[in-house]
């Protein structure tokens, strides 16, 4: 098993918590739109981070997003294999020819 299916199980796991003893359960016990904003936050602070922070401040942040991302996607009930499986389909196609297909 790999590190985000080791990390979907434990937010997963974590989302059952009591919101007192998990900083998942209390994202999830806000709701939605707090989830959304962190992630949000996190990718600013990631651009942030690539274009004037050392590259240890990044890596914190790029894992700072795949975990609220993780979460958020728990909040909706999306399975990171529901993710994965899209980015298997644009395996191979041109970002390009891939992104004006999603235009129409």
């Amino acid at each position: 098993m790999d590190t985000l299916s080791r990390l979907e199980q434990t937010i997963a796991r974590r989302r059952a918590s009591a919101a007192s003893e998990s900083y998942v359960a209390q994202l999830h016990a806000r709701g939605l739109p707090v989830i959304a904003r962190k992630l949000g936050e996190e990718a600013v602070e990631a651009v942030i981070a690539a274009l004037s922070g050392e590259r240890e401040e990044l890596v914190g942040e790029a894992a700072d997003i795949l975990f609220h991302l993780l979460v958020l996607l728990s909040a909706r009930d999306v399975p990171l294999a529901d993710v994965l499986a899209e980015l298997d389909r644009r395996e191979g196609t041109s970002g390009l020819v891939e992104k004006a297909a999603r235009k129409s």
